[in-house]
């Protein structure tokens, strides 16, 4: 991605974590999870702590010391800490983290996290629909007996990983690589799992688009019924009879719910979509099929057939071309996944929490960073007319950490 527009050091502080996550999101979720201010607390109440546990998603190679040094003099000005206290031990930030507990910071993810691109955002539309993208990673944390017990390895015997992995599934706007929405389990639980809580969520302008891997009949049925558009890959042995052929080369199909038994009411069901008729959606979906070729990827002259699913059967809300130009914004996720664990976290590291509840409490940071920094991207692609593929990931974060010092100071208004 080119690194010519970045917005000002200014902007770009701790205060980026202020701007996009509200003080009264934290105080709400503090208070929701009843962990609120006690006086044992001493310099290290639940908002500071909140705070830091972000800061040290900005910093991972730093110690809790260091990151507690550079944050002080942004905390001193949120109102949040006294200038003249010491920087606090690392121990006593572990033991803070604890009492702050794993939910807090998953509130105020999902407290902040919302819809960031705008009309003017390019590469975030299709049409009147918001492009969004599901996708699943893993994350490596440190090996030790609760993280085991939480989350598993992945593999078995000679196969097995070396670190203990949480599996995380999330939605993200293409267009601003904003993460919406996302959850996080055990290694052995399984991508579909995790996305099935995910879908009631969407809303009807939204285009959710989906690898092959999260196709199911009860994955397609949750996530139509709630109104939003579908686009998803599907899979190579779904069985796809062609309906009727539109004007634009895709045809309409019927997903056949697979507790529909015997081939009789199978065929009764296909022949009621070919004449036309209601089908009921407990048992089937009509739903159109775009199908293209890309070219030979691997250089052996076979090329690859892409075959999408939509329930946006009418050619003229958005013809196959659109639709299979829309799916390719998919791959968006794919550079969030790289944002979050190559630049943000950096390359092969592990989280630091030992204890599964802080490992949960630092997934919820860690995205909640990230929200945060692609907040600002955004706002910088729009004032400079660009998408914001143009603005430099690394760059900005660059910038964040350079800035985010012990005298670093910040508007909290800082992103209006």
């Amino acid at each position: 991605m080119s690194s010519g527009v970045t917005a000002s050091p200014d902007q770009v502080s701790l205060g980026v974590l202020v701007a996009a996550v509200d003080r009264d999101v934290i105080d709400a979720a503090i208070a929701a999870c009843g962990v609120g201010a006690k006086r044992s607390d001493g310099k290290l109440p639940p908002r500071v702590v909140a705070v830091l546990t972000m800061a040290m998603c900005l910093f991972p190679d730093d110690d809790y010391e260091e990151v507690a040094t550079k944050v002080t003099g942004s905390l001193s000005r949120f109102g949040c800490w006294d200038a003249s206290w010491s920087v606090p031990t690392a121990s006593g930030i572990t033991q803070a983290r604890k009492r702050l507990g794993p939910v807090v910071m998953e509130q105020v993810f999902e407290g902040v996290a919302q819809a960031v691109a705008t009309s003017d955002t390019r590469g975030a539309w299709l049409r009147g629909w918001r492009l969004l993208a599901i996708d699943g990673f893993e994350v490596d944390l440190p090996d030790t007996a609760g993280n085991v017990e939480e989350f598993g390895y992945a593999g078995s015997g000679k196969h097995r990983s070396a670190f203990p992995k949480a599996r995380v599934v999330a939605l993200a706007e293409c267009g601003t690589h904003a993460f919406l929405a996302a959850r996080v389990g055990a290694y052995a639980t399984g991508e579909q799992t995790l996305a099935q809580e995910l879908y009631p969520r969407l809303l009807a302008d939204e285009l959710l688009t989906a690898d092959r891997n999260f196709y199911s009949w009860d994955a397609w049925d949750s996530a139509s019924r709630t109104g939003a558009a579908l686009l998803w890959r599907a899979p190579a042995n779904l069985a796809l009879p062609v309906v009727r052929v539109l004007s634009d080369g895709s045809y309409l199909t019927v997903l056949i719910n697979p507790k529909v038994r015997g081939a009789g009411r199978r065929r009764q069901i296909l022949d009621a979509a070919m004449a036309g008729d209601q089908i009921h959606p407990e048992e089937a979906h009509l739903v159109r099929v775009v199908e293209y070729d890309i070219p030979d990827r691997v250089g052996n002259g076979t090329g690859e057939l892409i075959v999408l699913l939509t329930n946006i059967t009418d050619s003229d809300d958005a013809a196959a071309e659109e639709l299979a130009a829309a799916y390719h914004q998919r791959w968006e996720e794919e550079t969030v996944n790289d944002q979050l664990k190559t630049h943000l976290r950096g390359p092969g590291k592990i989280l630091r929490s030992r204890l599964p509840e802080l490992v949960h409490q630092e997934i919820w940071a860690w995205l909640t960073v990230h929200y945060a920094l692609s907040v600002l991207i955004a706002r910088a692609a729009e004032a400079a007319d660009l998408d914001p593929d143009r603005i430099s990931y690394s760059r900005v974060l660059r910038i964040a950490r350079r800035s985010a010092t012990g005298t670093a100071g910040f508007s909290p208004s800082g992103l209006d």
